[in-house]
């Protein structure tokens, strides 16, 4: 499966032109996307999702209409949320943020805000550090920081929209270059995850221009500095681990365990589970009769016991120390008689 998780969209959009666009990544392949909303830190405090719902794809047609049904379809769509982050010490409410949207993405301003992105910020909350790649970034790519981020489960967007639009010019393409290279070199080609981000869907649909094959994006990246391999990751691989954690987050027990459902019972399970069930009922009632009735056997004859043997019963060292006097007593009687 395909993903492209970052389609820009504003409120500004229109349904016709986001639907074509939508329409065009399932015939270029794309199997899941992701709307991408952005906003400002620190977010209001009541958060809502203004993001459109869609049902989810069918399920796949017969061979023969195949090529049909992917003309028409709409691939499976996620929302996302990119927070654009300046300052650390700024709260961008990410648990409550993390109940609203399917992805939640930070986007650092300054060098603060990337060094928090990459070691601080739980990756319980995020999974994905998008940057501004057209631009000159006002730190440097080190590969200490964005190692320690890929080890912790965060991944790196690389978003391609601005470049091939219709809109990108010279400067752009050349910043885009440099930090791509940049970014390859300081990550080693892993924790990658490449996406269209295109700018506003409406305008006469320049989101659908900004989109390319997987193909094709897999060349320019190479072109680029990435290896094959590591593009069909950026591709493939990586945004599926980020969609599948996402969703064990939100649906799962401490993002660990995800429960989808208990199995049945059949009924000739349920019958011998009642049967076992009856049969220790009637062993337990039984083995409480033989209790009480041995337990009555075992006090009639300790009772009869002590009546009938009372005078084999072990003298006590007083007693003895008596009958031992007595007699004494006795011998001197007699000596003296």
């Amino acid at each position: 499966m395909l993903y492209d998780l970052n389609i820009a969209w504003s409120p500004t959009t229109s349904a016709a032109d986001l639907e074509r666009t939508l329409r065009f990544s399932s015939q270029l392949g794309y199997n899941v996307v992701a709307l991408n909303h952005t906003l400002d830190a620190p977010l209001p405090s009541n958060i809502s999702n203004p993001l459109p719902k869609f049902p989810s794809s069918s399920s796949p047609s017969p061979s023969n209409q195949q090529t049909e049904d992917r003309n028409h379809r709409i691939p499976t769509v996620l929302r996302r949320l990119t927070i654009n982050l300046a300052d650390p010490a700024q709260n961008p409410q990410l648990p409550k943020a993390a109940q609203v949207y399917d992805i939640l993405a930070l986007r650092p301003q300054t060098e603060k805000a990337f060094q928090a992105a990459c070691l601080t910020v739980s990756a319980t909350e995020i999974s994905l550090i998008s940057l501004d790649l057209t631009s000159r970034l006002p730190f440097y790519l080190r590969p200490k920081p964005c190692m320690a981020a890929v080890n912790r489960g965060l991944r790196f967007e690389i978003c391609y929209g601005r470049v091939v639009g219709p809109g990108a010019d010279s400067r752009e393409r050349a910043n885009f270059i440099g930090n791509v290279a940049q970014l390859v070199r300081a990550t080693r080609g892993r924790g990658l995850v490449v996406s269209s981000g295109g700018e506003a869907i409406g305008g006469g649909g320049s989101g659908a221009l900004a989109l390319r094959a997987p193909a094709d994006v897999v060349n320019l990246l190479a072109v680029w500095g990435l290896p094959t391999d590591r593009g069909m990751e950026a591709l493939g691989t990586n945004p599926r681990g980020v969609v599948v954690n996402e969703g064990i987050k939100r649906s799962g027990f401490r993002g660990v365990v995800d429960i989808v459902g208990v199995a049945e019972r059949s009924e000739e399970e349920r019958r011998d589970e009642e049967n076992r069930k009856g049969e220790g009922k009637g062993k337990g009632k039984e083995a409480a009769k033989d209790n009480k009735k041995r337990k009555n056997g075992e006090g009639e004859a300790a009772g009869q016991g002590g009546a009938g043997a009372g005078g084999d019963q072990p003298m006590s060292k007083r007693q003895a120390k008596k009958m031992k006097a007595a007699l004494r007593r006795k011998e001197v009687e007699e000596k003296g008689a």
